[in-house]
């Protein structure tokens, strides 16, 4: 099969990555991005004949569309405002697509995609990322061990092994997605129905083995379209992100001082947005690229066998000091790999655009994991 990997960044380069050396089906992969000689540098990092580098301006329809003929599967790792006009190219070229997602109304406007990916004959797949991504996939898995489901409580986070700053934090993805998930609202399910949660509320500790204090709190878009799929089958799902104690209300100090307004101010007489502001600052002085850890953990609540039940999974993940692909490539860029592979071996459970979790086999995706050495500890818990 022949791969297209939009965008050389750092999910890119985990994308490639994965398609060269854990991916046998794979005979091709083409990375492209704005910038020539960052795809460049990833296909001589890589280090293999099958990888070759392209120039793409992502806004330019048609150059994508050229572009995008003859593969069998499209990952997008470029930003998120893009995948709307990049899953109509792929219906254009008979592509299979997906993306790393980051906004729920694009997510909508692809899903409105479907039927014309059913004609097609292609899967339109947002959000197969981290969170959402991986995670959305493994609540399916973990909810169909129950006869019946009543929760899901998703906690995610991409931590630095050695947190230098106040913030105890480290930038391993877009600071406008970060953003984002900071100051837009929460979709969950409460009591069975469909609600919206403030970010950065609803504050908890929890504890890993072999961490320090740990806190989770509510952020967007990790939940995606999993509040649509299991509406009116369970009672509770909600997801919280992970960080180091401490880190929630030193950020949210900066919300409420309005530093991640859109909203111009004239300072000096020239007129600035806080957030951009904000980000640039963020990328100055918050270390990037040093050893991570991802932490996942979902816990899920219901019957089986006639019986209450609660099943954990975790999943502790590290930079592998091998390849030098942080924990966050490794969880984000792989499962995107995955699945993009899956789509192209009609290893799905339907065409058209659809939610991951509706349409990536579950069982086949952990073992996907598994062989990645993407591991879950898995344990059943009392109530």
């Amino acid at each position: 099969m022949k791969i297209l990997v939009l965008g050389a960044g750092r999910m890119g380069h985990g994308a490639v990555y994965d398609l060269i050396y854990n991916s046998p089906d794979v005979a091709n992969v083409t990375v492209a991005d704005f910038h020539f000689e960052k795809a460049v540098k990833i296909a001589e990092k890589i280090g293999s004949e099958k990888v070759s580098a392209k120039q793409i301006d992502c806004a330019d329809y048609e150059a994508v569309v050229e572009l995008m003929r003859g593969h069998d599967s499209v990952i997008s790792c470029v930003n998120y405002w893009y995948n709307v006009s990049l899953s109509k190219a792929a219906l254009e070229t008979k592509a299979n697509f997906c993306d790393l997602g980051g906004n729920n109304y694009v997510v909508d406007e692809q899903l409105a995609l479907d039927a014309e990916a059913k004609n097609a004959g292609i899967n339109i797949i947002p959000d197969c990322g981290l969170a959402p991504g991986m995670v959305s996939v493994l609540a399916m898995h973990g909810a169909n061990r129950f006869d019946e489901i009543e929760e899901i409580h998703i906690r995610v986070g991409g931590l630095p092994q050695e947190p230098k700053t106040l913030l105890q934090y480290q930038l391993v993805f877009s600071v406008e997605g970060l953003i984002n998930e900071y100051i837009e609202v929460a979709r969950v399910i409460r009591d069975g129905k469909i609600t919206e949660v403030e970010s950065m509320t609803e504050l908890e500790s929890l504890e890993f083995d072999d961490f320090p204090p740990l806190e989770a709190f509510q952020t967007s878009g990790g939940t995606s379209t999993l509040p649509d799929t299991f509406l009116g089958k369970i009672k509770e799902l909600d997801y919280k992100t992970i960080r180091y104690a401490g880190h929630c209300k030193k950020f949210k100090t900066m919300i409420d001082l309005g530093l991640c307004s859109s909203e111009e101010i004239v300072a000096d007489f020239v007129k600035i947005k806080p957030r951009k502001v904000l980000g640039e600052l963020l990328i100055k002085h918050l270390p990037a690229d040093e050893p991570d850890y991802v932490l996942v953990r979902l816990e899920f609540v219901g019957k089986k066998d006639g019986e209450a039940k609660r099943l954990r999974y975790d999943i502790v993940d590290k930079q592998d000091e091998a390849t030098g692909l942080s924990a966050m490539m490794r969880t984000t860029a792989f499962p995107a790999s995955i699945i993009a592979q899956m789509m192209a071996r009609s290893e799905v459970n339907t065409r058209g655009a659809t939610p991951q979790e509706k349409a990536i086999n579950a069982e086949k995706f952990v073992a996907e994991l598994d062989r990645r050495n993407i591991k879950i500890r898995e344990s059943w818990l009392e109530i």
